[in-house]
């Protein structure tokens, strides 16, 4: 390969008539330049320059030429120029003679290499103006880009609190007791329960409450990723790991979540080739991004929640012991809404109130009979199948207010089971009756006592179709009493 040195004659020309013809095309295109020596002293400067020099303290060429130049040129970088070697393509400078957009090139002889001066060009003097496209774009996108990032800072902090749980049922108080506590805990929390039942606004709420609420929380859904994506979407990709890949690497979820909290949804339905890893980065604090050899530290505490049975999946060899036992510290367990019916006018009042907000129109008002008929459901996709019937509801009725024959044709239509009202309402008043019975007011307080006790059994096995345990709940006794009661009654 030729070098400069073994050029031919006639391509030696060429060479130095083109050097000569570019340093002649910049000085007259540029807005001013000037030469310095290898010692920084200017020893030059065009014509188109002479028109800064007032502004610099000088009135004429001699009198500016033969000085040191970061002595007449504020704020210059043309020494850094000089002592790396290195150009500085397109640069801001601003002093006492305005801002310009320059160039600093440094020359080289050609023999040595070595630096032995440097060019300075102006090539805009008023860059507010001549740029003016360029910034009105760079701040378009600037604007765009910290868009975004309020935008993902937002979807990362909690959107709900422990206040967004709404019940005041002893189900309901008890879970959020159990919740609180853990917030207060650095300990891995598991969330058990159906779908629908508020999982997910419980981890909000946990960090919301910790000592990592400034932290992020970062969310991944286990069931919406492909597995094949899922060890990428925890640990992260590095550079260039496989075809296709993001040149600059991605971080996965677990340290997105650095600082923070990261929330496993549906950890029930992880493949049992990445349990193994997520063990691993659990106890040893660290993660191994796909296609790289570095571990990387990662500090997050841990929410999982499922709607299936961990520990029946463990007996059957589908999900790891060792992982469950890592998982199952602090275990709370949200119960279904059929357990916790007491709560579901504050439900309808608050689903409705939203419903109202995100459509623009007023909010739904449902008769005491339209609410009673909601009370009495098995609502097997709890409160989020609560809030479809609510919805459909509200769009079929001309008016805001609605009965129960609206509730009941929707419930029809979607093949939910409908169980006989037993309102607490109904139950009183027979208590009332009975209390107005000259009869039973002769009767011993014990017995009317007892009474009550059969009639409110009866109830609570009716609403909950015979299901003992959920009947205990709601009548806040232990299932143990329950039985004993049916067994034995008084």
């Amino acid at each position: 390969m030729e070098t400069q040195d073994t050029l031919p004659r006639d391509a030696q020309s060429i060479l130095e008539l083109a050097a000569r013809s570019m340093f002649h095309l910049f000085s007259s295109i540029s807005q001013g330049m000037f030469l310095v020596d290898r010692k920084g002293r200017i020893v030059w400067v065009n014509e188109g320059y002479k028109r800064f020099l007032p502004a610099l303290g000088f009135s004429s060429v001699d009198q500016f030429v033969g000085h040191m130049v970061e002595e007449v040129i504020p704020n210059t970088q043309m020494r850094r120029v000089l002592d790396t070697g290195e150009a500085f393509l397109i640069d801001l400078l601003t002093n006492k003679a305005g801002t310009f957009v320059v160039s600093r090139i440094p020359l080289r002889d050609d023999e040595s290499s070595e630096v032995i001066g440097a060019i300075g060009i102006v090539l805009f003097d008023h860059p507010e103006t001549t740029l003016q496209p360029l910034i009105s774009k760079f701040a378009l996108l600037q604007r765009d880009l910290d868009d975004a990032r309020r935008e993902l800072a937002s979807q990362r902090r909690t959107k709900y609190t422990f206040a967004s749980f709404v019940g005041a049922s002893p189900p309901a108080v008890e879970v959020k007791r159990q919740a609180r506590r853990a917030a207060q805990s650095s300990s891995p929390v598991l969330l058990l329960g159906e779908t629908g039942t508020g999982k997910e606004l419980l981890a909000h709420a946990i960090h919301a409450s910790s000592a990592r609420a400034a932290g992020p929380l970062i969310s991944v859904n286990i069931a919406a990723v492909p597995d094949t994506l899922l060890e990428a979407e925890f640990f992260g990709v590095a550079p260039g790991a496989y075809t296709g890949a993001d040149k600059k690497g991605r971080d996965g979820k677990f340290k997105l979540a650095d600082g923070g909290t990261l929330f496993l949804d549906e950890i029930g339905d992880m493949p049992q080739s990445l349990q193994a890893k997520l063990l691993r980065a659990l106890q040893e604090g660290e993660i191994e991004p796909l296609g790289s050899n570095k571990l990387v530290p990662f500090d997050a505490r841990l929410i999982a929640a499922t709607s299936r049975d961990l520990a029946a999946l463990v007996r059957e060899g589908k999900f790891r012991e060792d992982l469950f036992y890592r998982l199952n510290v602090l275990p709370i367990r949200v119960p279904p809404l059929r357990e916790r019916r007491a709560d579901i006018p504050s439900l309808v009042e608050v689903l409705g109130e939203d419903m109202a907000l995100r459509s623009g129109t007023a909010q739904p008002e449902l008769s005491a009979e339209a609410l009673a008929l909601l009370s009495a459901q098995t609502w097997r996709g709890n409160i989020r199948e609560l809030r479809n019937v609510l919805e459909q509801v509200a769009m079929r009725s001309d008016s805001r207010y609605i009965e129960a024959p609206q509730v009941e044709e929707v419930l029809r239509e979607a093949g939910i089971e409908k169980i006989a009202p037993v309102p607490a309402a109904s139950l009183a008043r027979e208590t009332a009756e009975a209390a107005n019975d000259q009869g039973a007011r002769l009767r011993p307080l014990a017995d009317q006592v007892a009474d009550l006790e059969r009639r409110a059994i009866a109830a609570a096995m009716t609403a909950t179709q015979g299901n003992k345990l959920a009947a205990a709940r709601m009548l806040g006794i232990s299932r143990a009493t329950l039985y004993g009661r049916l067994e034995n009654p008084v």
